[in-house]
């Protein structure tokens, strides 16, 4: 199963995002290459119109549950209305380095 292809084809029908970013960040990590344990998920979506950050988390992990119960390791959400993510001028912040063993390190 690619990860990456599951996240963008349970999330798009299900909350139709303007804009839907995912990077598999597993190679940041000490994970065997094509692990898809580590993924960041940016998405910009009217259906979070009205929704405190903890309410578009659990949408996303109840529509995900699969895959997190599966491979995937760790999850990073960056949620936003249009209006939100306009005010951003699109930017979210870069992850921050794996403080347990990143690849990056050696």
């Amino acid at each position: 199963m690619n990860v990456k292809e599951f996240i963008a084809d349970t999330l798009t029908p299900a909350l139709s995002p303007s804009v839907l970013q995912i990077e598999d960040e597993s190679h940041q990590h000490n994970v065997a290459d094509g692990a898809q344990s580590h993924f960041k998920v940016t998405i910009v979506s009217d259906s979070f119109d009205g929704k405190r950050l903890i309410q578009r988390h659990r949408i996303i992990n109840t529509l995900l549950a699969e895959a997190l119960q599966g491979p995937v390791h760790a999850l990073a959400l960056h949620t936003f209305t249009l209006a939100e993510w306009q005010k951003r001028s699109g930017q979210v912040a870069q992850s921050p380095n794996c403080l347990g063993g990143s690849t990056l390190d050696k």
